[in-house]
């Protein structure tokens, strides 16, 4: 059985091809994204995080007006970085947009990736401790986000304060019973897939991987959920972990389909260097008729090992063209891949 969402990038352009021209375009057709998403019977609808771009900088507003709006449907990040995160805040943040949804907030985080911006976090606020990278920072906050979402008090509290306190010391509110366990990383390498699992994340692994053996990323993400699933079984964990991929597919059913995505040159896996220290592998994206998909997605072994797959969607094409999509993947190929 698969979960499959969407995953948007949420960007904005004001060109004359663009149907998202402005931030508000972007937001309020991303709340009717997700509502017409669950009524086509999506699992999810997940968002990425940049800073300093024309896409989505402050998720949870967004999240918590997607979680008033909908019932059912997952709400998540895919990712927020936090090297730009105040954990203490995002606690109280995370709390309010979960409460708000009743339960349905499936967090992403991770330790980003290059920004549009020369160490953007330092316009935050925030800087590596001595001896630290960013990569420890991130990580350092992560693991503080995960402590303070415990719900555990620490804090000692004013003898005199303005209202009446409950007994001992005071933890962040408002605290979500549950959202623990459903924070997920965003892994782009096996070793932090393995730290992940250890402090007891759920995984996600996107279209975005260092390349640590030159095999296809399909492979290397097979081998990296495996990794992961290894160590959380080795940490002795109760409850069973989670794992998406994502991918950019495309079933071709009418002629506006073929017309955008028929052509697609992106069929092979693709290297490059995300900075100038790491080789990466970006994955192919997958655009044919449905049978045709179908066939090619049986053999991503990547696909087959999750149990979420995250649909990335144009967004600047529009709410009902996404909608679209998304049905075409829901009705004539989902259901070949083990979904419902």
């Amino acid at each position: 059985m698969k979960n499959i969402g969407f995953l948007s990038f949420g960007h904005w352009s004001p060109s004359p091809h663009s149907e998202t021209r402005s931030a508000a375009d972007f937001l309020h057709q991303s709340i009717d994204l997700a509502v017409a998403a669950e009524e086509l019977g999506v699992d999810g609808a997940y968002f990425r995080v940049h800073h300093f771009a024309r896409q989505a900088g402050s998720p949870f507003p967004l999240l918590a007006a997607i979680g008033a709006r909908t019932s059912k449907i997952e709400i998540g990040t895919g990712v927020i970085d936090m090297r730009y995160e105040n954990p203490l805040y995002m606690v109280e943040d995370a709390g309010a947009a979960d409460l708000i949804s009743r339960g349905r907030l499936q967090l992403g985080v991770s330790r980003g990736s290059p920004e549009q911006v020369i160490d953007g976090w330092r316009y935050f606020g925030y800087a590596p401790a001595e001896g630290e990278t960013e990569a420890d920072m991130a990580r350092d906050r992560v693991e503080v986000f995960l402590k303070l979402l415990e719900g555990e008090g620490f804090a000692k509290p004013n003898p005199r304060p303005m209202f009446a306190n409950p007994p001992g010391l005071l933890r962040l509110e408002p605290h979500s019973e549950g959202l623990r366990d459903r924070i997920w990383w965003g892994s782009s390498s096996n070793a932090t897939a393995v730290w992940a699992a250890k402090l007891g994340m759920n995984l996600q692994s996107s279209t975005l991987k260092d390349d640590e053996t030159g095999e296809p990323l399909h492979v290397q993400q097979r081998k990296q959920i495996e990794a992961y699933r290894e160590a959380w079984k080795e940490a002795g964990h109760e409850r069973e972990p989670r794992v998406s991929v994502s991918r950019s597919i495309f079933a071709l059913t009418n002629d506006l389909d073929r017309a955008y995505f028929g052509s697609d040159r992106n069929s092979r896996d693709q290297i490059g260097m995300i900075d100038e220290n790491t080789r990466a592998i970006f994955g192919r994206s997958y655009a044919a008729e449905p049978d045709e998909l179908v066939r090619e997605l049986k053999e991503d072994e990547a696909v087959q090992a999750a149990d979420t797959l995250l649909l990335t969607v144009p967004n600047q094409l529009g709410v009902d063209y996404n909608a679209h999509v998304l049905e075409s993947i829901l009705t004539h190929v989902a259901p070949e891949l083990g979904w419902r």
